[in-house]
């Protein structure tokens, strides 16, 4: 794929991309965040907790098996889409951005770019608690799920 290195709308890419990844943050982190609230909700033991964590974590280690292919296929657009209709499901439970940046960036920006996006694991990691605390004391749990998910689909 030839890249135009005039073409400034890959910085919006680039933008997009960092958002993007620090949404999946923000809902990948909201069930530990909100958790002391469900245990009291569901009478949740820690066993049922880690039972719940190690599920979500065996998903996720079998996700970046087979979905890299996938989101080689099906955009990064449905891909986000997807991962939102699958963190609202708690209240009723990655490199799809490397391969956009090789696509969008010359070899001498995607350094640059790689960083920005990434940087959007930390800023979802900061803004997560925040946001949960917020979202679980004004609106209850329920909510918080909904509404950081609805985040996705922004």
């Amino acid at each position: 794929m030839k890249i135009q290195k005039t073409n400034n709308y890959r910085w919006v890419v680039c933008v997009l991309l960092f958002f993007a990844t620090t949404i999946n943050y923000i809902d990948r982190q909201s069930i530990g965040l909100l958790k002391p609230t469900l245990e009291k909700e569901f009478n949740w033991t820690e066993l049922d907790y880690s039972d719940i964590v190690i599920t979500f974590s065996a998903c996720y280690a079998l996700g970046y098996l087979f979905f890299g292919n996938i989101n080689d296929r099906i955009g990064y657009t449905i891909s986000v889409t997807i991962w939102s209709i699958a963190a609202v499901s708690h209240s009723v439970v990655k490199n799809a951005a490397v391969k956009a940046v090789a696509e969008w960036f010359p070899k001498s920006e995607r350094g640059v770019a790689t960083g920005i996006f990434n940087s959007g694991t930390s800023i979802g990691a900061l803004v997560a608690p925040l946001l949960a605390t917020f979202l679980l004391g004004t609106f209850g749990w329920q909510e918080a799920f909904w509404i950081t998910v609805g985040l996705g689909f922004i």
